[in-house]
């Protein structure tokens, strides 16, 4: 059966080394996963309340909330921005948290991060896991993908990851995300729900 993960890139630039590690991902996915890009956020206004009231959920954000909804998992790759989640994904996530049947309740998450310094956004993945675990996401634990010094982890135009033991890492983690998926529908399936006598 067909396993369907969504993935979510948190750089807005064209040449982001994060957007790049997540085109690479579905040649490292198990078999079973087919895996489609997001729906940008790069258009969603800025979190207002008073605004949200006023006019509703835009369009755009309800289109990001129905992929992750349709999926059965979530990979978000993204940088490190001043020790921290980038402003524009951030600020996709305050608008998800705020629809109607929340999309990443339950949801199985992986998460991946790469940047030019030593760190490789571990700062990032930090505050990341403390939001998502608030929206009540399951988030694979181990193994953490942090993608230090990328410049000389990926070929010059990006195309290929050269580190053998990266790509056996993220691997690996894409068949823990299989794991927690296939774990979480087995837990959300009806006839588990059953006590049995």
């Amino acid at each position: 059966m067909s396993v369907r993960v969504l993935m979510i890139s948190g750089s807005l630039r064209a040449g982001s080394y994060n957007s790049a590690l997540l085109r690479l991902l579905p040649s490292l996915a198990p078999a079973s996963f087919a895996m489609d890009t997001a729906p940008s956020f790069a258009e969603f206004p800025f979190y207002d309340a008073d605004e949200h009231q006023r006019a509703g959920t835009p369009e755009a954000v309800l289109a990001l909330a129905e992929a992750i909804r349709r999926s059965d998992g979530v990979v978000i790759v993204s940088p490190e921005y001043n020790w921290t989640i980038p402003g524009a994904l951030k600020n996709a996530f305050d608008w998800l948290s705020r629809v109607e049947n929340q999309p990443l309740k339950g949801k199985a998450v992986a998460l991946q991060s790469a940047s030019a310094g030593p760190l490789g956004g571990a700062r990032m993945q930090y505050h990341m896991r403390m939001m998502l675990t608030f929206l009540e996401a399951n988030l694979v634990a181990t193994p953490e993908i942090f993608v230090g010094l990328a410049p000389s982890k990926f070929s010059e135009d990006r195309s290929q990851l050269l580190d053998g033991t990266l790509r056996t890492m993220i691997e690996a983690q894409l068949r823990k995300l299989e794991d927690v998926i296939r774990m979480t529908n087995w837990a959300n399936a009806p006839d588990n729900h059953a006590i049995s006598g």
